[in-house]
């Protein structure tokens, strides 16, 4: 399942999604990441998410990134959740089409039973059509 928070920068986006990620994983049996493209946020998370930065790694296209993710998805068969502050960024996919993506991400989440919450800097409204029903918060 895929799960958007939207809204233009500055918004207030990555705190809910901070917000989300802490009473998820006091909710959830499994265990849950949060990928960012830095740490500023590590000490506003609880001790048991699993903070990436990705930009730590070499990822410089979308491919990279969708194999970055199945690498995580795959080492850890607990993953419940993936939360992705700034997705447009982390996956190299600013001023792109994003709808190939998010139905490639909605087809891991089914297949492994892994639930992608991600924030993404850009109004419910323009999101493609069959997007707009996986927003849970527009700012």
């Amino acid at each position: 399942m895929v799960q958007i928070i939207a809204g233009k920068m500055g918004k207030g986006k990555t705190k809910f999604l901070l917000e989300k990620a802490n009473v998820a994983v006091k909710e959830c049996k499994g265990s849950l990441v949060y990928l960012d493209k830095n740490t500023k946020n590590m000490h506003e998370l609880d001790n048991k998410v699993r903070l990436i930065n990705v930009y730590d790694y070499p990822i410089r296209s979308y491919n990279a990134f969708i194999g970055f993710l199945c690498g995580i998805i795959s080492q850890d068969y607990d993953l419940e959740y993936v939360f992705l502050d700034s997705f447009l960024k982390l996956a190299h996919l600013e001023g792109q089409d994003i709808s190939a993506a998010l139905i490639e991400l909605e087809q891991l989440g089914q297949q492994y039973g892994v639930t992608i919450i991600l924030s993404i800097s850009m109004d419910a409204q323009d999101l493609p059509e069959h997007a707009q029903s996986k927003v849970i918060v527009s700012l």
